[in-house]
């Protein structure tokens, strides 16, 4: 009976199940064939570049195991970068390297490696160790992200991220992700990141979970996460949104970092994102996205189609916090605003 109501309860609030999220939206509206673009982060990279959508620098790729004798040369002049698998998920397998010690390398935890071992590490890349289904992969190495300021206060060690779920290039729900001691400086909730919701309509943080408990304070830095203005928020929204035309697939997760110097940048794709991000907004998804559908379908019979901008003028007019899971669901037809 407690398991019965449980459910009840979750599904009036609308929130989504990995069942529903894969049914009605995984499957509905991405292709199969479309997923190499998002599930590659060197083709996503590409296709980003080929558009004049901002990433962070792609240095080389290492293909085989004879390219790897090519690294020195990739990173002959830089101090820092980040190795990654190009089809890694999670934040596995990746080496963010933040300067270079006695012809050796330190890590931004402050671990130092040898050139062995970087050689080591693209080896176990390519063969597969780290990517979806373990198929052979390459290996990216790109610009490291500096983080803005912003975040000294509430993030430790590495880069904090944004996820924007996108619904047909409708952005249905934010939510920025901070590293912890716990996470290994890794802006992944599974490892031990933080979640923490965001206002679609403003950019300000709302109170955040850790480890599937709500949280409003960085358990290494005990400052507040909520509160906390993010700059250039339509920024970030426009730029997100711009990522339905860019992959192509209908429901997707965007990750995007504030640069120090570069400002917004996007990172990577996800076809299928996580559910944890209903946590950190205490919020559910379903509400949300049925009221995206409902205004799809008005469109459709007046023939109109909306831009990049008028997508974004539109989650932020009905998904900001006043508009409660009731409101949502009370929304009507959901015609055209």
């Amino acid at each position: 009976m407690f398991f019965w109501k449980t459910w009840k309860t979750l599904q009036a609030n609308g929130v989504m199940g990995i069942n529903r999220r894969n049914a009605d939206y995984v499957l509905k509206y991405n292709k199969r064939h479309l997923y190499p673009v998002v599930d590659d982060k060197i083709l996503t990279k590409e296709r980003a570049i080929a558009v004049g959508i901002n990433v962070p620098e792609m240095y080389g790729v290492i293909e085989t195991e004879k390219d790897i004798d090519r690294f020195d040369e990739i990173v002959k002049d830089r101090r820092d970068f980040v190795i990654k698998p190009a089809q890694g998920a999670g934040g596995d397998g990746i080496i963010v390297i933040a300067d270079r010690f006695e012809g050796m390398y330190k890590t931004v935890s402050g671990k130092i490696i040898s050139r062995d071992d970087i050689g080591h590490h693209i080896s176990s890349i390519l063969s597969g160790l780290y990517s979806l289904g373990g198929h052979r992969d390459r290996v990216l190495i790109e610009y490291r992200v500096t983080p803005d300021p912003l975040f000294k206060g509430i993030s430790y060690e590495g880069v904090p991220d944004i996820r924007i779920i996108l619904l047909m290039g409708y952005p249905v729900m934010g939510m920025l992700r901070l590293p912890t001691r716990q996470s290994g400086g890794k802006a992944n909730l599974h490892q031990g990141a933080i979640g923490v919701g965001v206002d679609l309509a403003t950019g300000l943080t709302l109170k955040g979970t850790w480890l599937n408990n709500k949280i409003s304070k960085h358990p290494d830095t005990t400052n507040p996460v909520n509160g906390v203005q993010l700059p250039d928020w339509d920024g970030f929204m426009n730029l997100a949104a711009s990522c339905y035309e860019l992959s192509g697939l209908g429901y997707i997760g965007v990750d995007l970092v504030l640069d120090e110097e570069k400002g917004p940048l996007i990172l990577e794709l996800n076809a299928r994102p996580g559910l944890n991000i209903q946590i950190a907004n205490d919020a559910g998804l379903t509400h949300r996205c049925h009221m995206v559908e409902r205004h799809l379908a008005a469109l459709k019979k007046t023939g109109r189609t909306e831009t990049v901008a008028d997508r974004v003028a539109y989650a932020q007019r009905h998904f900001g916090p006043p508009a409660s899971i009731a409101d949502l669901s009370d929304k009507g037809t959901g015609a055209p605003a």
